[in-house]
């Protein structure tokens, strides 16, 4: 998901939060359990996930050397719902899934469905990070983890694009994803939305049933509000778009994470751009949709975004810290 996810070249740092923005009180997180109980189930969280990463990146080494890749110096780049290690000395980053399949198993689809994409697009001259050469383009399974393996690019600093420049390179990106000849299902990542409702229902001790009541409510008006109105021109998108996944390289920046894409409306994408730049990112995409159009995806994102931070508690606690934020930001949709 991105926001979801971190770059390839991010630096090894805490995970970043899950779409939806920042700022905003974070200290009121729980459901039924006392504010002791909460924090005891998500410092056991943390202890597991650490764990995970440890397990992803024994995974990630076994499955390149079974390839015949020397790996000496492996290094996590970045971690949140997959952990990224470059598998040094090789210049190869392995892409270990070790959330995100908790609302998207099987997720060798959608693996498949990134490193197609990207290298269609790394073929036609895109700014793209491909697959890796050294190891086929394919999803590949290890100790029950599932990974794909990645060209290591050198980032040249972290800045990344002023809003003008990233809209534009979203609109050249799509120009590019419209030619891609492969099949791609519609819009899958709206279907967090539910799966992570789902995965709520039995969750009272971290959430509140009031606010899984509220999500729900919110869920049935906004997606109510996409029924009445429909998709609208589709294509194929990115499904994740936003600066974090443009990595600064010499001579410009690289789109990465393509895990999310999908047919989809431009303004899907469009709005993960925004980020307090509405008017800016919509002014500078070439043939833009309507401002209320990019409204309501937006809205949908936040709604997806509170999603995987509330659902995924146990598994990835850095982003349960968000959910009284997000939950502020539904709550000023009403």
């Amino acid at each position: 998901m991105r926001g979801a996810s971190a770059s390839p070249v991010s630096p090894p740092s805490s995970p970043e939060a899950p779409p939806g923005g920042v700022g905003g009180d974070s200290s009121k997180a729980g459901g039924a359990a006392s504010k002791d109980e909460v924090r005891r189930i998500l410092d056991e969280a943390t202890a597991r996930h650490l764990a995970r990463n440890a397990r992803a990146v024994a995974s990630a080494v076994a499955v390149a050397k079974a390839h015949g890749l020397t790996v000496k110096e492996p290094k996590v780049l970045a971690e949140a719902c997959a952990v990224r290690v470059l598998l040094s000395p090789a210049p190869v980053v392995a892409r270990v899934s070790t959330v995100t399949a908790v609302l998207r198993a099987p997720i060798e689809p959608w693996l498949q469905r990134e490193l197609d994409v990207s290298a269609f697009l790394a073929a036609q001259g895109a700014p793209v990070v491909p697959p890796s050469d050294e190891l086929p383009a394919t999803p590949f399974e290890h100790d029950g983890l599932h990974m794909s393996f990645w060209r290591y690019v050198q980032p040249a600093g972290d800045k990344p694009p002023e809003t003008v420049v990233a809209a534009q390179m979203l609109g050249e990106l799509h120009a590019a994803l419209r030619d891609y000849p492969g099949e791609l299902p519609e819009l899958v990542p709206l279907g967090d939305i539910q799966r992570g409702l789902d995965r709520l229902a039995g969750e009272t001790t971290l959430v509140s049933v009031e606010d899984l009541a509220f999500m729900q409510r919110m869920a049935d008006r906004i997606l109510g509000e996409l029924r009445a109105v429909g998709l609208g021109p589709v294509q194929p998108i990115h499904g994740d778009a936003h600066v974090g996944n443009l990595i600064p390289v010499t001579g410009g920046w690289l789109w990465n994470d393509f895990e999310d894409t999908c047919l989809g409306p431009v303004g899907w994408d469009l709005c993960g751009l925004e980020a307090g730049d509405e008017m800016v990112a919509h002014a500078a995409y070439p043939g833009a949709p309507a401002p209320s159009r990019v409204t309501l995806f937006r809205n949908l994102r936040l709604l997806q975004g509170t999603l995987w931070a509330a659902s995924c508690g146990r598994e990835l606690p850095a982003w349960f810290e968000y959910v009284p934020m997000l939950l502020g930001q539904l709550r000023a949709l009403e």
